[in-house]
């Protein structure tokens, strides 16, 4: 008997063991994917902020039009392109950040837009609307970093 009790502790410490790292991939994958959502929900925000956007600069710079279309449009393709955490492969994220990449350079062109247009630049609305994207790209950008912080632990798992 006594020769037989090494073996039988070693076997389930190992169980014990894999059980344990089992379960530690497993919250680390739901964490992977919980940040996944917090990001999504950051390009979100903005991309419903956009059309707030729009329509302001629409009422004082009308004659913009291709512009303000190319936002719309950058708007559109940007929330079409949508990957959940299941499916987070290298050509979606690539086809994902190609399509939050076009709606930051078209909302960078509208910022330039604007610029000619002092009206506008002191309108209420068009500042808060302006500081409210200043703080979802933040939160886009804290967003994004903590995701990255949450895969890069799951791979050393």
């Amino acid at each position: 008997m006594k020769k037989y009790l090494i073996p039988i502790i070693a076997i389930g410490a190992l169980l014990l063991w894999t059980f344990s790292s089992y379960n530690g991939l497993i919250k680390q994958d739901e964490r992977v994917t919980n940040a996944w959502a917090k990001v999504q929900s950051a390009y979100q925000e903005r991309a419903d902020l956009v059309n707030n956007l729009v329509a302001t600069v629409k009422g004082s710079a009308s004659h913009e039009r291709e512009t303000l279309e190319a936002v719309i449009k950058a708007r559109a393709e940007a929330t079409s392109t949508k990957i959940d955490a299941g499916n987070l492969t290298p050509e979606n994220m690539a086809k994902f950040q190609a399509a939050q990449s076009g709606l930051s350079g078209a909302l960078s062109k509208l910022m330039v837009v604007v610029e000619r247009y002092p009206d506008l630049k002191a309108n209420q609305n068009f500042l808060m609307l302006q500081k409210q994207l200043e703080g979802i790209e933040n939160r886009v950008r804290v967003e994004r970093n903590r995701f990255n912080n949450e895969v890069t632990t799951y791979n050393i798992k």
